[in-house]
């Protein structure tokens, strides 16, 4: 796989962070339709899935993607990698996590870090209604630690159709993590996901009012916070603490069975690069681990190659995964 090179105006982690979210992107290489698809869940909500499916899908490949905090279908990165898969031959189904996607009124119940089931009810249905047959999964940020979080869970008893596994910048220790967001430097993160995490919060309330109270939200400052308050009564944890230690994902990757890529940088700015380092995740051979000094969080914005299609490291890295995989998929006419 190629090495990452940063781009040179982009040396900051914080400037490749905000840079790969809020930068427009040029997808006009690339015809792309997506079909939207509702798959309800055993509690009675339901989740969006926007589908974008090659001539033939069932000779096709498919990769699944699941965005992070407070992403949605529509990602920069969901589109960006989606484009990348689409245009080398693969279906691409872009996961909508519970109330993402404008899919609020779907569901009670808000979404969470450990929320594996859901993501493998959709790999069950790919397989057994639509008939797919070989399937990858990659996670950015939050929706990483739900991806491998469930392929630790299958172990040695993974679907035969799943090629593997790849997390973006994932989320594995929510601990450590939230500890790191709520650094002087990182005010502006935990901001931004605080204030869209309370407009959500009262969104929620007006369509589901005995069940989300409002005024819980006066005082509320930091992601902590959240979950103390809403996250974890609303998704059956005892507290925040209780919530970050059965929904990260690190205690589950030793048992991985299945080819596992991690990207991740240095500098990231919002997720520690320790748990990555353990001796338990480094000697698992399922799992390779691709650790490079810059890129921030979900950013590697790299110095143009023309191996690639665009700029975007991880991206391009992520579909060449799960082509070497496959042993080489021709692409499609751009």
């Amino acid at each position: 796989m190629h090495p990452f090179e940063p781009s040179v105006w982009l040396r900051n982690p914080h400037y490749q962070t905000i840079a790969a979210a809020l930068w427009p992107r040029d997808f006009s290489w690339s015809r792309l339709e997506s079909e939207r698809r509702l798959f309800l869940l055993p509690d009675g909500s339901r989740i969006a899935v926007d589908c974008s499916w090659q001539p033939d899908r069932t000779r096709s490949p498919t990769l699944i993607v699941v965005h992070g905090l407070e992403g949605s279908s529509n990602s920069p990165y969901m589109l960006g990698v989606t484009h990348k898969a689409y245009h080398y031959g693969f279906n691409v189904a872009r996961l909508n996590l519970r109330n993402c996607g404008g899919t609020e009124h779907q569901t009670e119940t808000l979404y969470h870090a450990g929320q594996s089931d859901d993501v493998r009810l959709v790999v069950k249905t790919l397989i057994q209604q639509d008939g797919l047959d070989q399937i990858g999964i990659i996670g950015f940020s939050m929706g990483g630690n739900i991806c491998l979080k469930l392929a630790g869970e299958w172990g040695t008893h993974a679907p035969k159709a799943v090629l593997g596994v790849v997390g973006v910048s994932p989320l594995v220790d929510l601990t450590t993590s939230w500890q790191l967001i709520e650094r002087l430097e990182n005010t502006l993160y935990r901001w931004m996901f605080v204030w869209n995490l309370k407009q959500r919060i009262r969104r929620k309330a007006k369509l589901f009012p005995d069940r989300y109270d409002v005024s819980r939200l006066r005082g509320l400052r930091t992601i902590r916070h959240f979950d103390e308050r809403y996250q974890a009564p609303c998704s059956g944890f005892a507290d925040a603490d209780d919530y970050y230690r059965r929904a990260s994902a690190l205690p589950f990757l030793p048992a991985i069975r299945i080819p596992t890529l991690i990207l991740h940088a240095e500098d990231d700015p919002i997720l520690p690069v320790t748990p990555f380092r353990h001796p338990e995740v480094q000697n698992n051979p399922y799992i390779l681990t691709l650790i490079v000094d810059q890129g921030g969080h979900v950013g590697f914005i790299a110095r143009n190659r023309k191996e690639d299609l665009d700029c975007y490291w991880a991206e391009n890295r992520a579909v060449e995964f799960f082509r070497l995989l496959l042993g080489g998929i021709k692409q499609n006419n751009p």
